[in-house]
């Protein structure tokens, strides 16, 4: 007698189940990917920064790493630092 045409119909239900939650985990991860991760907010020194000191301290490193760069010679880094603290 063949019990199932021949097919093991126990571990259905589970692989099933198994794809979905795989299915769905990748779609969470693709979008965590896409938005930015889940980085909210947060400064390096790990609070949250008002809307001003995030946003000099975002400026002071693209500052920093364009010099690190080259793009910017030493005198101009001076210039613009002094800019961007006073």
């Amino acid at each position: 007698m063949m019990w199932g045409n021949g097919y093991n119909m126990a571990w259905g239900w589970p692989v099933g189940l198994l794809m979905l939650v795989a299915v769905i985990l990748l779609v969470v991860w693709i979008v965590m990917s896409f938005a930015g991760g889940t980085d909210r907010g947060v400064s390096r020194g790990g609070s949250r920064a008002g809307r001003g000191e995030g946003e000099r301290s975002q400026a002071r490193q693209i500052l920093d790493d364009r010099f690190a760069k080259g793009e910017l010679n030493e005198t101009e880094y001076r210039e613009r630092l002094k800019v961007l603290e006073g």
